[in-house]
């Protein structure tokens, strides 16, 4: 069936400018008393449950989550406007990141009214991380293909299967899953998956990290056997977790680290060039910067619908696919604009040269478009929105 594509002309409103400044002065005092290096933060990523505590204690954990769980509710936008100010400076904010983002709202729509008062304090407090277990081995991105089994018995379920690509399963301490509780029908392959809230100190999981070209190994293949899980863990309905898992997906493809995983290439770029580049290095720029302009007007946007309430799957899926490709790009690109400046100087005081900017961004480039939905299973999404297949 046909879906039309939106995007709506929003725009943030005036008062997020007061939060983007307090956002950015609270990140000038971390930089201040040594919590990340700005100039190197790129490389760190980091993973600071101090400094999730800190970011907690301003109330930007949960921040459109209902005020009975500790929340603020506040706008979308004003959340928006965090997540962009800790994604460009490359913030410390692994622990409490992906909860934050996609976890707390599942939590929030399916989780028993219990689980609910248990975990989502825990979140908004920094004290609780988050990963998520869908992809499998041998079928990728591809959902509806998990196979990772969830048998029920006495109380719950036993699970036996893997996961892989689940980001930072060996810190985590929850991960929400999709198994497999029936078989698939012949008229519905969707049929049959379920959501869980699991407890990553039970008994019968096992991580193994998966290290990158970079040596970073955030990654991890996480096995389980005979893991048992509460019935109170289960997200949703049985067997029918496949609107859930796809709606999820919205919150994970359409925020601003879609598009700026690698912008400190672009800014590290801008300093190698200079206040006066030529006019032929000016327009290169000036495309870039126009590119980078429109996927954030798009990532608003879908942020805006989220805040009506609306499921923007269609055009998170866009923003996604239009922006894990073009940052992957960014490094090669930046590197024949720049091509005829001398890029092993160092950027600054105790800053890396852009060479070194580049090397790094190039060995961490192919994972972008894996994370969060391969491009191919993003444009199948697409197409079957356009009524293409």
């Amino acid at each position: 069936m046909q879906t039309a594509i939106r995007f709506d002309p929003e725009r943030l409103p005036p008062r997020t400018r007061a939060l983007r400044e307090e956002v950015r002065e609270f990140l000038r005092e971390e930089a201040a008393a040594g919590t990340f290096d700005p100039a190197r933060a790129y490389k760190a990523r980091g993973f600071d449950r101090g400094f999730s505590h800190r970011v907690a204690e301003k109330g930007w954990i949960g921040l459109t989550w209902p005020k009975k769980y500790g929340g603020q509710e506040r706008s979308f936008l004003d959340r928006y406007v965090v997540s962009e100010e800790f994604t460009a400076a490359c913030a410390p904010v692994g622990c409490h990141f992906v909860a934050d983002r996609q976890s707390g709202p599942v939590i929030i729509r399916y989780a028993r009214e219990e689980v609910k008062e248990e975990v989502l304090p825990k979140i908004i407090a920094g004290d609780a991380c988050f990963c998520i277990g869908m992809s499998e081995p041998g079928s990728g991105s591809d959902l509806f293909a998990a196979a990772t089994k969830a048998e029920r018995v006495e109380g719950g379920f036993r699970v036996n299967g893997t996961k892989i690509w689940t980001s930072n399963a060996h810190r985590a301490d929850y991960m929400i899953a999709l198994f497999r509780t029936s078989a698939p029908t012949r008229e519905n392959r969707r049929h049959g998956l379920t959501q869980f809230l699991v407890d990553m100190k039970t008994p019968g999981i096992k991580c193994s990290p998966i290290r990158n070209m970079a040596g970073g190994s955030e990654f991890n293949e996480v096995h389980f056997t005979d893991m048992f899980v509460p019935e109170t863990m289960v997200l949703g309905e049985v067997d029918d977790a496949w609107k859930q898992a796809t709606a999820e997906l919205a919150y994970e493809r359409s925020g601003p680290e879609r598009f700026l995983d690698t912008y400190f290439v672009l800014t590290a770029m801008m300093k190698v060039l200079g206040e006066n580049p030529d006019p032929r290095t000016a327009e290169s720029l000036g495309r870039l910067v126009a590119q980078l302009h429109t996927m954030r007007r798009m990532s608003v946007s879908v942020a805006g619908m989220l805040e009506q309430g609306k499921e923007p799957v269609l055009e998170a899926s866009i923003v996604k696919d239009l922006g894990t490709v073009w940052e992957q790009a960014l490094p090669g690109r930046a590197r024949d604009i720049a091509a005829f400046h001398d890029g092993s100087a160092p950027l600054g005081a105790n800053a890396p040269s852009f060479e070194d900017v580049l090397d790094y961004a190039t060995l961490v480039a192919p994972k972008l478009t894996i994370q969060g939905g391969t491009t191919e299973i993003l444009r199948g999404i697409i197409a079957r929105g356009l009524g293409l297949r």
